[in-house]
């Protein structure tokens, strides 16, 4: 039977709504793979002119914001995000594509028994989105209502204790903030806050070893008269 089609029942003409709302079902899920199969998985701001617009482009996606907060939260395997984030398969795999496209995210291999798996890192370029999620976690817990009391998030600076108000400058000590010494406190998570992973040392080092020497050759130097 073709998925369109109504089917009569045996007493009479009057059409089988089983049947019906399951083949409407068939057509909607054959519609919605065409779909998915013929557009984008989203729009390519990567050449706007507006620098938000371009960050937007890597970071305004909320699936791959919340990726990026359980790699921060040191839960870099595939199965430890779909089990946090309750994510298809399909989903986090595509968002774990574009993060390391754009270079937020690297791949490191470990054992799982006796296979080799491959786990996601924070490269220097994804430790550096950290300011950007601080901000959220600031602004949502100032403007949006928590559903209960364990839903809070709290950015701690690590070496002060204090709660910051601030996204990237601790708001009591004025220390700047970064991953090594800021800690989330989620209490549906841990009753104590947890400190952030960093991206790993041999890729902080690979970043710094590529960044371009400064240009000198404009750079005259004035004699000094004897």
């Amino acid at each position: 039977m073709k998925p369109w089609c109504i089917s009569r029942t045996s007493t009479g003409n009057r059409p089988d709504t089983g049947v019906l709302c399951a083949g409407l079902g068939v057509l909607a899920f054959l519609k919605q793979a065409n779909y998915d199969r013929a557009m984008p998985l989203r729009s390519d701001w990567s050449a706007r002119t507006c620098s938000l617009a371009r960050g937007l482009d890597v970071l305004g996606d909320p699936w791959g914001s919340l990726v990026l907060r359980e790699v921060f939260f040191g839960n870099g395997r595939f199965d430890a995000i779909k089990q946090r984030l309750e994510i298809a398969d399909t989903v986090l795999s595509k968002r774990l594509g574009w993060l390391l496209e754009a270079g937020l995210l690297a791949q490191r291999p470990y054992q799982d028994g006796n296979r080799t798996r491959q786990e996601y890192v924070l490269t220097p370029k994804g430790e550096d989105s950290l300011p950007v999620l601080n901000a959220i976690i600031i602004w949502a817990e100032k403007h949006l209502d928590a559903p209960n009391e364990v839903s809070h998030v709290r950015v701690i600076h690590t070496d002060c204790g204090r709660t910051t108000s601030s996204a990237d400058t601790c708001s009591h000590c004025g220390v700047p903030l970064s991953a090594a010494n800021t800690s989330w406190h989620s209490l549906k998570r841990s009753e104590q806050p947890l400190p952030l992973a960093v991206a790993p040392v041999e890729m902080a080092a690979a970043a710094t070893s590529a960044e371009p020497a400064p240009d000198n050759s404009s750079t005259t130097e004035t004699e000094i008269p004897a």
